[in-house]
Parts: C-alpha cells; structure tokens; sequence
C-alpha cells in the first residue's frame, strides 16, 4: 500500500481533483466547505487501474496553513503537484515545493490542472516552460508534466496510468523497523472510544496488540483497526490507518503523538541535526535563534545551536544542535523542517542524526562534528558502536537511539562485535571499543601522574581513581579487572612496575627511626615527632606499606611491636576472660595513654569488644 499527496496553491484546484479522482471530498470541516480552501488535512484515497489500493492526504494549499500542510506530508511516498494552467507557478508552490524536497520525497508527479479554462496554448508552453525551471534543481525535475481538467475528465484516466507506473517502480516498503504512526487525527467514537489516525510507518500493527503513546509514555491496547474504511486484523505499513485504542483517553493524545510498541521509542527535547538552508530564504538562521521544529505530524517552538559555524546564509549546509520547548517522539533518520515563526517562513530542514544526545555540545569542536558525520554516514555497525560511545547500554537502548528493530540491532551488533568497534561486558550491556581502550589507557595515565606526584606512597585510593575516571561502580570494577598493568591491594591500587625509591639520606633516617621505636616499641615516638625524624610524606610511606601502624592521629606502632600489643591483649582476655586499661598497661609497662590508644583501635578494629570498663574478645578476633 502506498500514500500520495497533493500540494500546491490554493486556488489550483487540488480537492477538486482529489474529488473526481476517488468521489470523496477531503474538504471535511464547515469553515473549509464555506470558504472554498483546504484548511487542514484531508483524506481520500482510490483503487488504481492495476488494483492496488492507494491512499492521498490533501494538504492546505494556502499560506496561513502551510504548518497544517507540514503534519500531512512527512509520511507519503510521492506527490502529486498540482499547477492551475491558467494561473502556473504561485509562491506558495514554490514553497510546498521545497518543503517537499526537503523532506526527502523523490518521487512525484506535476499536474497541469484546470487545462478547460485555457485556450491558448501558447500560453500553456510558457507555463510548462516556468514549471520546468522552477522544478529543476529539485528531486522532481525529471517528473512527468499531465494536462488535466477536473471538469471535464481530460487526462485523468493519463493520470491515473502514469500514478500506477509511477508507484510500481517504488522500492518495496519496509516492514523491519519499528512501527510508529504520527498521529494527525484524534476523535472519539461513542461505543468505541478513542481513535487516532496516521501513516503507517515501518513494521505492523495487530489487533489486541498493547501500544504506547509518545511523549506521554501511556500504554494502551488495539480495539479494532480500519484501513481505507475497511476493518483489517493487520495494518501494513505505507497505510493510511484508524487505530481504536483502549485504555487510553481522548484527551490524553493530540496530533504530533506517536504510537508504536511500548518501549521502542522516546520522547526527546535535545536533538542534534544536519541542516539544509533553502536558497532563497529571505534571512540567514544564526546562533540562538528561536524557530519552530516540524516532525512527522508534531511540532514545537525550539532555539538553534549552531555547532559549527556563526551564521548559516540561504543555501548552506551545516551540524545544528536544538532544543526543543516540547518534548516530541523522534528517530535517527526522521526528516525535519524548520521555520522562522514571526513572520511565518519555511527556512530549511534535514535530517535527524542524533536524537538523544548525551550533552549540550560546545560549539566549534571537530571531534563532536566527526561523530556526527560518522552517525550520519556510517555502516549500522558503525553507527551502533557510535551510540554506545558514551556509557554502557543495552540492545534495547541501542534500538531506540538507532531506530532499528531487534532483528536489525542484533546484526549489527555482532558485527560490531566481530570488527572490534564494540565491546560486550559481562554485565550484558555494550561500550564502543574506542571508549573502552580510552578508559583503560586513562587509568593508566592517571595512575602514572599518581606516582610521579606521589612517589612516596605504594597506590592510589580506588575511590579516588574512580572519580577521576567519572565512571560508575559497576563499570570501573570491571574496567580494572581488565587492565593487566596495575595492582590491587584493598583500597588501593598501582602499577606494578611502580617502587618507591628512598634516598641515601631518608634511608638514613627512616633507620634512625626504627632504632627510636625499637628502644621503647610500647612507648615509641609520637607521629608528630617521627614526622621530625623522617618527613611526614616517607612516615605515611610506612604506614601505607605496612610498616608503622597508626592507630590514632598521634599514636603510631613499628609492625612488630603493634603485632606483639595485639596478641598480649587476646592473651589477657583469653587467660582472665576480660582485660582492663590498667591491667593492660601493667602487663606492657607502658603508659595510660598508649594502652587506651590501642584499645579504642581494637575495638574499632571489632577484635575487642568495649563493655564498661572492661574488654572482651570481638567478633574479629583471631
């Protein structure tokens, strides 16, 4: 099934056409019948001579309702344009012209309507004339150019032909991406509830199915739906479709809603673009402006970044971050159109390559516009492995950022994997190979910068490294598990060729403090003065490494002597079944100050366990 649309000025007579071509009028509202305009979207469709079914969504021709025009098109798969013979080219087909060159539509045909009024035809050669030069730098510059007339039938059954040659040359519509129906109708039916409408997109839609609506993330269920007023058990895509939805109230959806399967797309209000300014739009875009964001069926104000340049004049190309005002349901690879919003203009529009960007890019870097590009350009395996560029993701995750459906995601994940551009953790999820050999050369670096500031210390705190890494437990865990060049010891880690070095003189030294405390090991030196010995940063060597245990901010121990204070305590309390401060520093021949200091350490330590005045042995103990 395939979807058309009719575009032009509004006075060439395209919902006459429409009406002739299928006897439905798409001119369905009061105002419309009564003012003789499309105001917004119509629907009609026809069964062409070779049986295939095609819908066509008539959009308004006239300039104040270009932006309902913009809801219609985004979905069709070719279109008509239609051209009054005795008026040719109006500004405002130019400008659905360029809409629909912006958005990616290749295929069309132009219709030389109202050809009954013209009698002259060298009049209508300069119209032919004026259609071929205005369609000339477009996708349709190639198309065929049919006189008609609504009134009499001339031509239409032409017509007709050309459509069926026209739509059986098309690719074949795919079927392997997710569903999704941008939703441009929304109206409820007493008996049955809420019913939205859309171009089908992507895969298919099945009665009892559940559903979910974007940006409002609600969950419904498929009631019943209708293609072409016929009531269909499946919905293919490239229909037109009515979707009777459960559980979901009217007033909970508006046109721009997406529905699709639950968990398969987000809602975004950051999106990085590549951008087309059209040639003759009447102001250049720059840094900051306010716009307005045009998006299958949705909308929204927005403000542009300009990620690469000061200004973008009519006819350039460039990489825009935006930020939208509303929240609104998008993949990689939508088309977009943007317009200035006062006075109203159609400026230019692109292509969506990154609809979940991590951060607000800084302007003027090269390495954020190559990522871009490779986004844009890339083979799928490149493009996965670009969406797991900055954090650890799931193959769920990976098909909402790409757009692929799960069949589609896997390929290209075990091509990544295979290529060595992706790297699956034992977690489950997935890290671009490029970040993971940047983490782990990052590790390596930081642990390098430790030592050489800190070279009197054997490693660095984990928690510490961690940080500065900016990752999540989980990952840095296994990130270290990785790295075969370092060494874990506690809460500690270094490289393994890392020593620490003591000079002739703190050798000296450090000697001369081992003789201090060996003298007196249970009254030794305090901190404070064994600093004065050695320097405070070779004293904390020595406890990092073991050597001298710090038992409190000013009470230090060799090794030795603190090993021996330990097994006199569980001794003490083994023999008499308890130990006192007193009875401990009798027992040491020590002071009152060295025997509390050690114990309140034991006790924090759970080898001793404080009640009263008294210790027992702590559930540490051993």
């Amino acid at each position: 099934m395939r979807v058309i649309g009719t575009a032009g000025h509004v006075d060439h007579g395209k919902s006459t056409l429409v009406h002739r071509l299928t006897s439905i009028d798409p001119d369905r509202l009061a105002e419309e019948k009564h003012r003789q305009m499309t105001i917004d979207l119509g629907f009609a469709w026809l069964k062409l001579p070779n049986e295939e079914m095609v819908g066509i969504i008539d959009v308004p021709g006239h300039r104040d309702f270009i932006e309902n025009m913009l809801a219609g098109v985004g979905g069709i798969d070719a279109v008509l344009l239609v051209i009054a013979a005795d008026e040719g080219v109006m500004p405002q087909t130019r400008e659905h012209l360029a809409i629909v060159d912006l958005l990616g539509i290749q295929h069309g045909l132009i219709v030389l309507s109202k050809t009954d009024l013209v009698t002259d035809p060298e009049w209508l050669k300069l119209v032919v004339q004026e259609i071929r030069e205005v369609i000339s730098n477009t996708a349709l510059a190639d198309a065929p150019i049919l006189p008609v007339s609504a009134h009499s039938g001339e031509g239409l059954d032409d017509l007709l032909a050309h459509l069926a040659a026209l739509l059986s040359d098309l690719p074949a519509t795919s079927a392997n991406t997710i569903p999704r129906l941008s939703i441009d109708r929304v109206f409820s039916i007493e008996g049955f509830g809420t019913v939205v409408t859309g171009t089908l997109l992507g895969g298919t839609l099945r009665v009892g199915d559940e559903i979910e609506i974007q940006p409002a993330g609600l969950r419904g269920r498929i009631r019943g739906l209708q293609s072409y007023k016929q009531s269909v058990e499946v919905a293919q895509p490239g229909s037109r479709v009515a979707v009777n939805i459960a559980g979901v109230e009217r007033s909970a959806i508006w046109r721009g809603c997406v529905l699709t399967y639950p968990r398969q797309l987000r809602a975004t209000q950051l999106v990085d673009v590549y951008y087309r300014s059209l040639p003759d739009a009447s102001r250049p875009l720059k840094h900051n402006a306010e716009v307005k964001f045009f998006i299958g069926a949705a909308e929204s104000p927005a403000r542009v970044r300009l990620l690469g340049d000061e200004v973008l004049y009519p006819g350039q190309v460039g990489w825009l971050q935006i930020r939208l005002h509303n929240p609104v349901a998008m993949a990689q690879g939508d088309r977009f159109i943007l317009r200035f919003p006062s006075p109203g203009e159609t400026i230019g529009g692109g292509l969506v390559v990154n609809p979940h960007p991590d951060h607000r890019w800084k302007r003027f870097q090269p390495d954020i516009i190559q990522q871009l590009e490779l986004r844009m350009q890339g083979s799928p395996a490149q493009r996965i492995a670009q969406a797991a560029r900055q954090e650890p993701v799931s193959q769920q995750v990976l098909q909402q950022q790409t757009g692929y459906n799960a069949a589609e995601v896997d390929a290209a994940v075990q091509q990544a994997l295979s290529e060595s551009l992706l790297i699956e953790l034992p977690s489950g999820l997935y890290i671009a190979a490029e970040t993971w050999r940047n983490l782990q050369q990052q590790a390596i670096e930081l642990l390098r910068q430790f030592h050489q500031q800190e070279p009197l210390r054997q490693g660095m705190p984990r928690e510490h490294l961690r940080s500065r890494l900016n990752i999540k437990q989980p990952l840095f865990n296994t990130l270290i598990d990785t790295l075969e060049s370092v060494v874990v010891a506690g809460s500690s880690i270094w490289l393994n060729d890392h020593q620490i070095r003591l000079s002739p003189t703190q050798q000296a030294s450090v000697q001369h403090l081992s003789q201090t405390m060996q003298a007196t090991p249970y009254t030794p030196p305090s901190f404070s003065e064994a600093a004065e010995i050695v320097g405070e940063a070779v004293l904390l060597a020595l406890i990092e490494q073991g050597e001298i245990v710090r038992v409190n901010a000013d009470v230090i121990f060799s090794r030795a002597a603190y090993e021996q204070m330990r097994a006199a305590v569980l001794h003490l309390i083994d023999q008499n079944g308890q130990i006192t401060v007193a009875e401990l520093r009798s027992h040491l021949n020590t002071s009152r100050k060295y025997a509390i200091s050690l114990l309140e350490h034991l006790d924090n330590q759970k080898i001793t366990r404080r009640q009263g005045d008294i210790r027992l042995r702590g559930p540490n103990a051993h």
